[in-house]
């Protein structure tokens, strides 16, 4: 099983960026997916996840701004963050485990690191 994220990036406070998700070896559309984040000196939160009905679940803090979405023809989730904030800048880790199984026993990617500064 591969789960690789890119989109990271430095951005502008205010401004935008899409993360993806790729994940292969799996019949993905049956999978939940979710975003993580560990911002430095900080445990790692749920950012937001997709289950394979597309029902979606934010943390408090993303609601508003960001949007997660699925493509299961491409085997692909995105992450559309708009508005961002400093207090948004970590590493973004994408997980994918089947229902009812906990993240800590899912798929993880390697990280993409998004940095929100002037």
């Amino acid at each position: 099983v591969q789960v690789v994220e890119s989109g990271g990036g430095l951005v502008q406070p205010g401004g935008s960026l899409r993360l993806s998700c790729a994940v292969s070896g799996l019949t993905f559309s049956i999978y939940t997916v979710g975003w993580y984040r560990r911002a430095p000196g900080k445990q790692r939160e749920l950012v937001a996840d997709i289950s394979r009905s597309r029902n979606t679940n934010y943390a408090d803090s993303v609601k508003g701004r960001f949007t997660i979405s699925r493509d299961n023809d491409q085997n692909t989730v995105h992450l559309q963050m708009n508005s961002l904030r400093p207090e948004d800048t970590a590493v973004y880790y994408c997980n994918t485990r089947p229902r009812g199984v906990s993240s800590d026993r899912g798929y993880w990617g390697q990280g993409t690191q998004v940095t929100v500064s002037s």
